[in-house]
């Protein structure tokens, strides 16, 4: 989705699906009382926000680790997010 001057656009992928996976992911969005798009939209971008939550994550470990496993004071990540 995207905007020009005044517009909404809006994208559309397809993707092929047995019967039976059609027939489940439309129950699970009558059950959820949303439409098969917002399945689809919401899972996809709920499991892109963990894997980057993950790759985060792993990265913060990683520099605690390289840091001899030395944090830093909660107020001095504060004062860095203020000044950015």
């Amino acid at each position: 989705m995207y905007y020009t001057r005044r517009c909404l656009i809006m994208a559309n992928v397809s993707l092929r699906l047995s019967e039976e996976e059609k027939n489940l992911i439309e129950a699970y969005a009558k059950i959820q009382g949303i439409s098969v798009s917002e399945v689809f939209k919401k899972t996809v971008l709920e499991k892109i926000e963990d894997e980057y939550d993950i790759a985060v994550g792993e990265k913060a470990y990683s520099d605690y680790l390289e840091n001899g496993k030395q944090s830093r004071p909660f107020r001095d990540f504060i004062s860095e997010l203020e000044n950015d």
